[in-house]
């Protein structure tokens, strides 16, 4: 490979010539109970009955579940969002929280036909929407079906009834495997979300969750690492986890099991059959655009000039009465072109087969030639492999995302 000079980027305009494909996000922000991991925009919820016997939803007042005002509120953010993405396709839909799943069908009926109303819905768009196992019903799921629902993403974490105590999960492992059995009458697509290295877990403990998980044959499966965020409970008070190398065993062992199984590992925790891949989230990865509604969503869209980044109100109550005044954005901001590289990377990197060169400049109308020496290093500490054909993380980078993506912030 020939050795070519960098080039400022301050050198270069952004201008597109084609948009990158757009999806919508629509973000569900209550919750029974919080988790202490979660770092999301989640906020438990009173007012509202579920068919399980949990563990108790905690102290503290909380907000009024409000369906029927939050639903027109995402109605009109998305009235008032259309000038941004006039005329413009949407290829997924993603229902994400909080807990999606606590509202109603009809809830969900009225959203999607309001979508289908006032935008281009492909014809075979992906529509996901996330579900807990403590709020599952059998009727319900019927009718998100019904609604055009054809992907439900299960957090089911974990199979084991004493990690999902520690997790501050509401379900039972039994109510678990009860869930996914009433979702796979209803649906053919079907993610299951696990977590690894939990509060005294073993290699064999994690193993198993797994093999639970794959005795129901899914679709797809999601497996993070557990990992303590800011602003959690967790990161205050941090339970006692495996170490390291015991955790490393997990993902390795994980890993191994699900390619025998029959599953691409095609992202960093994302596993799944043939023509399973999560679309939505192939779109973030592939630095695609995506308009977020709903209390504190995020939307990245890009137009022939820039590329900007939003976010909404994040409380629901302040939400939908931003709604109500007409500005429910709280934070603008213009994508610098200085930015661009490891906005790029930090998405494009996740996938294991990495991504064409050319979509590099297509998503970013910048040059390869800006970044050739951050390339080089990269490669030369063995993180990254690449032709003329592909630009893939290492097994090596894989392991150390972090430190590759690092290298894309100078």
């Amino acid at each position: 490979m020939s050795i070519l000079q960098p080039v400022s980027l301050k050198s270069q305009s952004v201008s597109f010539t084609a948009l990158p494909p757009l999806s919508l996000y629509i973000h569900i922000p209550w919750c029974v109970k919080k988790c202490p991991y979660c770092d999301f925009n989640s906020h438990e919820v009173r007012g509202i009955s579920l068919p399980f016997k949990g563990e108790g939803w905690g102290g503290g007042e909380k907000p009024l579940f409000q369906e029927k005002e939050y639903v027109a509120a995402l109605i009109r953010d998305l009235e008032m969002a259309l000038p941004q993405i006039w005329g413009r396709k949407i290829y997924t839909v993603f229902f994400g929280g909080g807990t999606p799943s606590l509202l109603s069908g009809e809830g969900i009926a009225q959203i999607l036909s309001q979508v289908r109303m006032l935008l281009p819905l492909s014809g075979d768009a992906e529509i996901t929407l996330e579900a807990n196992p403590g709020t599952v019903e059998a009727d319900k799921f019927a009718a998100f079906r019904d609604a055009g629902v054809n992907r439900l993403s299960m957090g089911i974490q974990s199979f084991n009834d004493a990690h999902l105590k520690a997790l501050g999960r509401i379900h039972s492992a039994d109510e678990a495997r009860a869930a996914i059995d009433i979702a796979q009458r209803h649906f053919d697509n079907i993610n299951l979300d696990l977590m690894y290295a939990l509060p005294g877990q073993t290699l064999d403990q994690a193993l198993q969750d797994v093999r639970t998980a794959l005795s129901f044959a899914p679709q797809h499966l999601s497996c993070y690492h557990l990992t303590l965020e800011p602003n959690t409970l967790f990161y205050r008070n941090p339970p006692s986890l495996p170490d390291d190398d015991a955790s490393s065993d997990m993902q390795q062992g994980i890993e191994e099991l699900l390619t025998e199984n029959g599953y691409q590992h095609y992202e960093t925790s994302a596993f799944a059959k043939i023509n399973r891949r999560s679309r939505h989230n192939l779109n973030y990865w592939k630095f695609g655009d995506y308009l977020g509604i709903g209390a504190g969503a995020h939307s990245k869209l890009s137009f022939p000039d820039k590329i900007i980044r939003q976010a909404r109100y994040k409380q629901p109550q302040a939400y939908m009465q931003q709604v109500m005044l007409g500005a429910p954005v709280q934070t603008e901001n213009t994508v610098t072109r200085e930015e661009l590289p490891f906005e790029f990377m930090m998405n494009a990197l996740r996938l294991n087969e990495g991504f064409d060169p050319a979509l590099y400049s297509e998503r970013t109308s910048l040059s390869l030639i800006a970044i050739q020496r951050e390339l080089a290093d990269a490669e030369r500490r063995g993180l990254l492999a690449r032709d003329i054909q592909r630009i893939a993380p290492t097994q090596l980078g894989q392991r150390f995302l972090n430190d590759l993506l690092e290298i894309f912030l100078r």
